[in-house]
């Protein structure tokens, strides 16, 4: 693996940011060389002052040398600014659009096993914590890390035993901080999950305010929360303990540089193996040195507290991604499922061996008791997961071969859960097809019968409906992505309780609109109510992971079976009333 390779792996940057974070590393080892250039003149100025004379050509030679000093730190730095800034800024921002991008292509069985709180703290916060580790802590550690070498290498060109009292303390200091290694990530993890329980407790509190103040439950719910804020003040208290504890002993190891220089510079001087110059030289360099030094000690240390952040990120964008061929084959659009298998965690088997063909121009209907794998066979028909077992053909096409995105182009969805935007009403139902204009709009609106309420806002089609729809109701939000889902006009149309929060005349307007909307298309409906599925042409009933019962709903009410038994209880909790 090369230098460009591990960087983009250990620090979750694209192949342009690797080569971005060599150039800061160069740029802050030519800034640091830099300052060091006043101390060779200062020596050889101070050689010649001890020689009580100051040629007239070496005053030009100072006074143009220091000039050039001036400008080569002024250059130094502009270019280390930019090198690791301007650059960790645009990486910042490419390093954001590849997690979301990547977020678009991974299969959503990562998402069941990650929450909204966990991801947000990863693309924000992790992110701007790299942010900060690439334009300060990386570059400045190694470029002070490749001048401190240099400089190191050539302080033993004049003295072995005065180099050595030196930099005796280098390997010390850097020993001290890396110890601290496996201890602060273990502990930044930990705080890591402080922070996500945490920012899951203050988003469930704002998400769930009217259900606590109906319950009166606030006190109680805010006791919880406290207790987790608590949790990540303590522990973010003890991560700079012992971050302090680490560094600042390595810093005051690094203090005692300068002493050994002094005393070992000392007895050199006394027995005149060295002179004035060379100790005096030594004693600039090592002040000069230890500087940087206490700083990349910090940097270092800061560094180890991100490996929690680097492996975060690099879960998401290491992920492995659904992928497939851009080219549909399809002959139809009938969805056959064969002894396909499925479970979301190992040995919890959900399906394990469904057969079924759903045909073009007819409507099937899955149904079965709670947890049978209805929504499974859903989500696994639009390629959601990947089964574990078997395949899903449309018109003879594996789906496990096509790309994503480009299945997906055959589908309308409607979920159970609808997700609105705060925007108008119009370009919420426009986001079943973005190039479609006002009228199709209105056409699918009208489709869905959302018209009715729409004329009722004050303005119309460009009320804002606020965050998820909040300014509607549950029916009203049901009938928007009915609206989507009819302005795709999509050949497949999967419906998950499409009709669950609409009251029973609405519900059957809805069913009169699917009934205009199938022909020579596959639907496919999940429901609950019996009566939401009488007009279906085939009925799947769905249990213990297997299809139990396929057929026409007249035949499978005349076979005593499994919907039959549904029906009557149906129609025995409708009749039913209160004594």
């Amino acid at each position: 693996m090369s230098i460009i390779e591990k960087l983009q792996h250990k620090y979750a940057l694209s192949n342009q940011g690797a080569k971005d974070m060599i150039k800061a590393f160069v740029a802050c080892t030519l800034a640091n060389m830099a300052q060091m250039m006043p101390v060779g003149m200062l020596y050889m100025m101070t050689a010649d002052l001890l020689n009580k004379e100051l040629p007239q050509n070496h005053k030009t030679i100072y006074i143009a040398g220091s000039a050039i000093c001036i400008v080569l730190i002024a250059i130094t730095e502009y270019f280390q600014y930019n090198a690791t800034f301007f650059s960790t800024y645009v990486e910042s921002g490419v390093r954001r659009r590849s997690l979301a991008e990547k977020l678009r292509k991974i299969p959503l069985s990562f998402f069941g096993k990650k929450d909204l709180a966990d991801l947000t703290n990863t693309i924000m916060s992790d992110c701007a914590m790299l942010e900060t580790a690439s334009s300060h802590w990386l570059p400045e550690l190694v470029g002070a890390f490749i001048s401190t070498t240099l400089v190191v290498i050539s302080l033993f060109f004049f003295n072995v035993k005065m180099a050595i009292a030196a930099i005796w303390v280098l390997p010390v200091a850097f020993i001290i901080v890396f110890t601290s290694r496996n201890v602060m990530h273990a502990v930044n993890k930990k705080a890591s999950k402080y922070r996500v329980a945490c920012l899951d407790g203050i988003q469930e509190a704002l998400e769930t305010v009217r259900d606590l103040k109906a319950y009166n439950a606030q006190d109680e719910y805010m006791t919880g929360l406290n207790k987790k804020i608590k949790a990540v003040e303590s522990n973010s208290i003890f991560i700079e303990f012992l971050n302090a504890a680490f560094v600042c002993n390595a810093q005051m190891i690094l203090k005692f540089g300068i002493g050994t220089v002094a005393l070992v510079g000392s007895d050199l001087l006394i027995k005149n193996q060295i002179n004035v110059i060379t100790f005096f030289m030594y004693l600039m360099v090592v002040s000069r040195m230890y500087e940087p030094l206490q700083i990349a000690l910090q940097n270092f240390s800061a560094l180890i507290s991100t490996d929690t952040q680097c492996e975060r990120m690099d879960e998401i964008l290491s992920h492995p991604e659904q992928k497939g061929t851009q080219k549909l084959s399809n002959k139809g659009y009938d969805i056959e499922f064969k002894n396909v298998a499925f479970s979301y965690e190992e040995g919890d088997s959900v399906l394990s061996d469904v057969n079924f063909v759903a045909k073009q121009g007819e409507v099937t209907a899955l149904i079965g008791p709670s947890g049978s794998g209805k929504t499974t066979v859903s989500r696994l028909a639009s390629r959601f997961w990947d089964v574990n077992k078997g395949s899903i053909k449309v018109g003879g096409m594996d789906i496990s071969k096509i790309d994503p995105e480009k299945l997906l182009s055959m589908y309308s969805i409607v979920f159970q859960d609808v997700t609105l935007f705060n925007n108008t009403l119009l370009e919420n139902i426009r986001i079943g097809r973005k190039e479609a204009t006002d009228e199709e709009v209105k056409i699918a609106a009208r489709l869905a019968h959302c018209e009715e309420f729409i004329n009722k806002l004050p303005k119309g089609y460009d009320t804002l409906i606020g965050e998820n729809g909040s300014e509607l109701s549950g029916g009203e939000r049901q009938r928007i992505s009915i609206a989507r889902a009819f302005l795709k006009d999509a050949p497949i149309i999967l419906m998950d309780e499409a009709t669950a929060s609409l009251d029973v005349d609405n519900e059957s307007l809805i069913q009169e609109a699917i009934s205009k909307l199938i022909q020579d298309k596959t639907v496919l409906i999940i429901a609950h109510r019996m009566r939401t599925v009488a007009g279906a042409d085939k009925i799947v009933v769905l249990k213990d992971g297997i299809v139990a019962e396929a057929d026409s709903p007249e035949k499978l009410r005349k076979s005593g079976g499994i919907y039959s038994h549904m029906i009557s209880l149906q129609m025995k909790s409708d009749n039913w009333k209160m004594a």
